[in-house]
């Protein structure tokens, strides 16, 4: 096991070197600019939008709200709590930095993903919406041979990145609280999750429709409350982020490169911004414009990073327990420092919290795997694929935590690669979508205008 954990240390370090940090940090500022700054010229509006009922007449499988809730599930796991802790514990506090400003960037990379996904979307033989990188890089690029190379690191990633990571920490959660046994809590896992994948698509929706909104504000209100009561030390801690993030050593840090590193692999863990997995559920959405529906999909990286990730950063750093551990203690700290501050109460929020997470996390990569499995395998075929997958939530519940992490952000950064190239290569059509959506917004405005002025 030492030899095959070496082997996926060697490989890791070499996919997610520096090339694959300046790509992914590089296609978001590219995008950025050529975009306007469209995540902070339209944000307000991508909000609204995200909440507001749609047209059921519209092309497309699951509403907005449910397109958004699928990515969100899918996002919203264990990154979010054992990923934070784990890039704060390798690469020192300032990796939250570099994780804000990945995630800043990384929302006109996930506007752009969208608007591709839904303008090259097709429909399968079930009559069923299918998209995502694999449909624009084939239908876009004409490079079929890319298309399936995405594809198969899609599947193959589905496994790491969403499931074997969650249920992995999921079951050493239970097991450090509860004394639960890894494998009754791999079992029950599988069969729930078997349970929800027999629905599809739209079982998929209608679950973590109603699990990630109350999950989250679960979460949210437990971090809340721990900040709010310790308002008055937040300035420090945002003191020793940035100040770590330049100069780490100062506050017994490493190297920056690894602040860099682990902010930025951890932030994409987390947000997905790059990896071409949201837009596949972006792309089953009810909508009549994709640039309408990139805007709410650009959402999904700023409640989850900016906001989600926040607030487990800074309960993190307040609490001082990330000096106190090793690296392989990410499962636990979380916990730790919400007990911290919440004795008795303040680790079963971030347990029960954490299996939430995980189990959306499930769901929605159950999808995106789906999805690339059938690319390449038909999509009559992908019964193999759930039963593969359903199996491996088991399998990732009994595992070591180093080599399943380690496993997940290699795939992760395979997967991003052809997706980030597409995006760079079509920028021009997601910039010809998004002046064209503007229009009709600028219509849109002149007529409610109007409205107010004759009611």
């Amino acid at each position: 096991m030492e030899r095959v954990q070496g082997i996926v240390d060697a490989v890791n370090s070499a996919v997610w070197g520096p090339v694959t940090l300046v790509l992914i940090v590089g296609t978001g500022i590219f995008l950025t600019f050529r975009l306007g700054f469209i995540q902070v010229r339209d944000l307000p509006y991508a909000l609204r939008l995200t909440f507001k009922k749609g047209d059921k007449s519209q092309k497309g499988d699951i509403s907005h709200f449910q397109s958004l809730m699928i990515a969100m599930a899918a996002t919203l796991g264990i990154g979010n709590m054992t990923g934070i802790a784990s890039a704060i514990l390798l690469g020192g506090v300032g990796a939250l930095f570099w994780m804000w400003l990945a995630a800043f960037f990384g929302m006109a990379t996930k506007y752009g993903e969208a608007i591709l996904a839904v303008k090259y979307r097709t429909v399968n033989h079930k009559g069923e919406i299918s998209g995502g990188p694999m449909y624009y890089i084939e239908k876009g690029l004409g490079w079929k041979w890319l298309a399936i190379l995405f594809a198969m690191f899609g599947f193959l990633a589905s496994f790491g990145i969403g499931n074997m990571t969650q249920s992995n920490t999921v079951a050493g959660s239970l097991q450090a609280t509860f004394n639960v046994n890894p494998w009754v809590t791999g079992i029950v896992l599988m069969l729930l999750t078997a349970l929800v994948l027999l629905g599809g698509i739209k079982g998929i929706g209608r679950v973590t429709a109603i699990f990630v909104p109350f999950l989250a504000l679960f979460y949210l209100i437990g971090g809340l409350i721990i900040v709010v009561l310790n308002i008055t030390e937040v300035p420090a801690a945002f003191a020793v982020i940035f100040e770590a993030a330049f100069n780490p050593e100062a506050v017994g840090g490493g190297a920056i490169g690894l602040a860099i590193r682990y902010g930025i692999a951890r932030g994409v863990f987390s947000n997905e911004a790059g990896l071409g997995s949201a837009p596949i559920a972006a792309a089953a959405a009810k909508t009549d414009y994709p640039g309408r529906q990139a805007l709410v999909s650009m959402t999904g990286t700023f409640l989850d990073t900016i906001v989600v990730c926040t607030i487990t950063g800074l309960v993190i750093v307040m609490s001082g327990l990330h000096l106190q551990f090793g690296g392989d203690a990410a499962p636990v700290i979380t916990g730790e420092a919400f007990d911290f501050f919440l004795p008795g109460v303040g680790n079963y929020i971030v347990v029960f919290g954490l299996i939430f997470f995980a189990y959306s996390t499930i769901l929605g990569w159950s999808y995106y795997g789906e999805k690339c499995f059938g690319y390449i395998f038909g999509d009559r075929n992908t019964i193999y694929y759930k039963i593969i997958f359903c199996l491996i939530v088991l399998f990732g519940a009994v595992q070591s935590v180093q080599l399943v992490w380690d496993i997940a952000d290699i795939f992760n950064g395979l997967m991003a690669a052809p997706n980030l190239i597409a995006l760079c290569l079509l920028s021009g059509v997601i910039v010809s979508e998004t002046n064209k959506f503007r229009e009709v917004r600028k219509k849109e405005k002149e007529e409610e205008k109007e409205r107010r002025l004759a009611g």
